[in-house]
């Protein structure tokens, strides 16, 4: 397609083209200069029209039109490479790993030391246990774990809630897989009133959520097919649904590696082709040709049937003149096998918001700067999943239920609780290095101590009083151990200053402990 500007005459170059054609000619000609430089500088390269950008198929859809059009494919699908595919199956597992761990775990603030104790009490009889799950398969930092597994495996998660009379804590979770939500229901209006439903989900006259249309079981399941299409109105306020809003007006998610899927698809297609011919190539082994045009491979003396047709050790075979023998030398995968594949490798880890290394496992070209520079990059991505959105939708929900459970049973007489969320340790690459690093930003007032340890994916509050306890058994045994935080080695045993025996272990001896 042509980038020459469209000139359209207009009266006043008629005019002028009338009295003197070639004035007006000029006059058109540099009008058209003028207009092809105005286009030059002002134009973005991908909104041009032309060869390059021939079959970009780029519509203006709304996020909720691009997701809902495609999020049954993607979900499937992601669900297919996890079952077969080992890097998708190990990008999932290393999301949710890395995200909740052994659990993202809470601590009521702004109370008493006495409802902070019945508070915690209750928490640890609750979500320790098995029955906060309504499956009663796992702990509530399991649930976590499932629910962000789910996430990134299917791109959205739903939390249920469910009330049981008569237990200690009347609070259990069930967690659904997104395909739950009926999105075959539409309406313009709800009931009489200004609601409305858009695939599945209920909107008030403000669009806020309000409810969300469940079907009774998985719509996949062929065993319960007579209840699986039947869909039931349940409240928002009984619904923790978790995903990855990436556009405003988005309500439904898409799985985390959907950049990638493709990618990785024609990667496993092209490492089965490259194992079924090196299958192939293998399955000849040696080759046998007649030089002297005689017809037959058969040896001298022997029987058609009595010729050697496989090879075995220790064999020696004599053969006819006229017979020469080749051993197969199958080809190799080639030079550019192993670079292509971490090429493909690379940009799948991208889709997946992760490094290479983590990815794959391949650590054959990482040293501490490399490995520490693509660890940090993962963690970073993991800071904005934890805290932007698994602690704002699920966490704070499910501490909300949890509280809402305890004011009933009474463990604490108030309809909210202040919360702050410690999200797992985050694993060191050199413990040596970092800690060091991490303790001078503390002397230097660059992080607090709590900080420090919040960081290190523990309580403060309990790492604080473990150390009173330690600090007392190592004085009641006079013990100066060098793991105390108190140790110093100029300081001298009391005991050993009558003596002047330099003190760095215990009393009686001066031996370190």
């Amino acid at each position: 397609m042509s980038n020459q500007p469209n000139i359209t005459n207009n009266w006043l170059d008629k005019a002028i083209a009338f009295i003197s054609p070639r004035a007006g000619a000029q006059r058109i000609k540099h009008r058209a200069a003028a207009l092809l430089l105005a286009q030059q500088v002002r134009r973005y390269d991908a909104a041009g029209h032309g060869r390059r950008t021939t079959g970009w198929y780029a519509p203006g859809s709304s996020a909720q039109t691009e997701v809902q059009n495609a999020i049954t494919y993607l979900r499937n699908r992601s669900r297919e490479m996890c079952r077969n595919n080992p890097y998708a199956e190990n990008a999932v597992k290393e999301i949710a790993n890395n995200t909740i761990g052994t659990g993202i775990i809470p601590k009521a603030i702004e109370l008493s030391k006495l409802q902070t104790r019945r508070l915690k009490t209750a928490w640890a009889n609750w979500a320790d246990s098995t029955t906060c799950d309504y499956d009663g398969h796992t702990n509530l930092y399991g649930l976590q774990h499932l629910a962000v597994r789910t996430l990134a495996e299917s791109g959205e998660c739903i939390i249920r809630k469910h009330t049981m009379p008569g237990s200690t804590i009347p609070l259990q979770l069930q967690v659904l897989e997104g395909d739950y939500i009926d999105t075959t229901k539409h309406s313009l209006q709800q009931n009489g009133t200004d609601n409305y439903i858009l695939y599945g989900i209920e909107f008030n006259s403000n669009h806020k959520v309000v409810a969300y249309w469940l079907y009774q079981s998985h719509p996949g399941d062929a065993v319960n097919f007579n209840t699986s299409l039947i869909s039931n109105r349940i409240p928002a306020e009984e619904i923790i649904y978790l995903f990855e809003k990436k556009r405003p007006g988005q309500f439904r998610g898409v799985p985390m590696g959907h950049a990638a899927m493709l990618r990785l698809k024609d990667f496993e297609e092209y490492e089965d082709a490259q194992l079924i011919r090196q299958k192939i190539a293998a399955c000849f082994s040696v080759f046998v040709t007649d030089t002297d045009n005689s017809g037959t491979i058969a040896a001298a003396g022997k029987a058609e049937a009595d010729r050697i047709e496989k090879v075995e050790p220790g064999i020696i075979e004599y053969l006819p003149p006229g017979k020469q023998v080749t051993m197969a030398n199958p080809p190799d995968a080639g030079a550019n096998y192993e670079p292509y594949t971490k090429t493909v490798l690379r940009g799948v880890a991208v889709g997946y918001g992760m490094d290479y290394v983590t990815l794959t496992g391949d650590y054959t070209a990482v040293n501490y700067s490399s490995g520490r520079m693509g660890w940090l990059k993962f963690q970073r991505n993991i800071d904005v999943l934890q805290w932007n959105m698994v602690i704002p939708q699920m966490c704070n929900k499910m501490w909300q239920w949890f509280i809402q459970a305890a004011n009933i049973m009474g463990y604490i007489k108030q309809d909210a609780v202040a919360v702050r969320w410690t999200p797992p340790r985050r694993q060191m690459i050199d413990p040596v290095r970092e800690t060091e690093g991490l303790e001078k930003s503390v002397r230097a007032g660059f992080t607090s101590w709590p900080e420090a340890i919040r960081q290190n994916g523990d309580d403060p509050d309990e790492v604080f009083n473990e150390m009173i306890e330690a600090a007392k058994q190592f004085d009641a045994a006079s013990l100066m151990p060098t793991t105390d935080p108190r140790y110093d080695a100029n300081r001298k045993n009391p005991d050993a200053q009558q003596t002047g025996t330099q003190a760095t272990g215990t009393k009686a001896t001066g031996k370190q402990a």
